[in-house]
């Protein structure tokens, strides 16, 4: 690994598992194993601050609290009003196992699901497809207004549909490219750095001397990574409620 930083997002088979005369593999992977405990890291944070709610609570609650009072107000009230604190707990659940799930790729020897695409696109476009059929729901055949934008002459009316329409279908491949790229880069940094750091403390001489300067830099990154892993969850539920603003209210 230290010749190849890449090979620290290699799915490896953990626990292999086939259905009918493997035609299909159902094989517990790292990636799904730090997925499932992602998933029950949220449910230990979210019902453990339920579960122990006191009067003057703890430091646990306090903490969940915030977190669920941020993203009510700041983020699901603010941008889609009333109508979105419906789909509030989705948001709750999406940012938390995405932090999380990030934050738990930080631990030296685990796995960050969110580096590859495959999960990232699942997971977006899910959401996405998701919010067009409740936004067709909502408004029938007047969702495809959505594409049309206001007083445009009828000229250019067909042109201006299509290039709305390419825009607002990429919003789904850009919001998990973004995700994965961001964490898929940080990690490969932070191991490349590490490589460097090793090879001069093998080298002998005057170099080990000099090992402490990438050692700064890799926990410089690490602490901004750290950052950058709970900014991406932030960053992609923002614009979830962005694309449900749209579902909502056709603008």
């Amino acid at each position: 690994m230290l010749s190849n930083p890449i090979e620290q997002f290699n799915i490896v088979s953990l626990i292999p598992l086939n259905l009918i005369g493997f035609k299909y593999n159902i094989s517990l992977t790292n990636s799904s194993l730090f997925m499932l405990i992602t998933c029950f890291s949220v449910l230990i944070i979210a019902c453990g601050a339920i579960s122990f709610k006191k009067v003057f609570p703890n430091h646990w609650q306090v903490f969940v609290e915030y977190i669920y009072d941020f993203l009510f107000m700041s983020l699901v009230t603010e941008i889609n009003g009333k109508k979105g604190r419906l789909f509030f707990p989705l948001i709750f659940t999406l940012f938390l196992f995405i932090s999380i799930g990030n934050l738990v790729g930080m631990v030296p020897f685990s796995f960050t699901f969110t580096s590859h695409i495959v999960i990232t696109l699942g997971l977006s476009l899910s959401f996405f497809i998701g919010l067009i059929i409740y936004g067709i729901y909502l408004h029938g055949f007047h969702f495809i207004s959505l594409f049309i934008p206001k007083g445009v002459p009828v000229v250019l009316l067909p042109l201006l549909f299509v290039i709305e329409f390419i825009s607002y279908v990429s919003r789904g491949f850009s919001l998990a490219i973004r995700l994965f790229a961001n964490m898929m880069a940080g990690h490969a940094l932070v191991k490349i750095l590490a490589g460097f750091a090793y090879v001069m403390l093998g080298l002998g001489g005057i170099f080990p001397l000099f090992e402490f300067i990438p050692i700064l830099i890799i926990t410089a990154i690490y602490v901004l990574e750290l950052g950058v892993a709970v900014l991406q969850a932030y960053v992609f539920s923002v614009l979830i409620c962005i694309y449900l603003n749209d579902s909502l209210y056709l603008h």
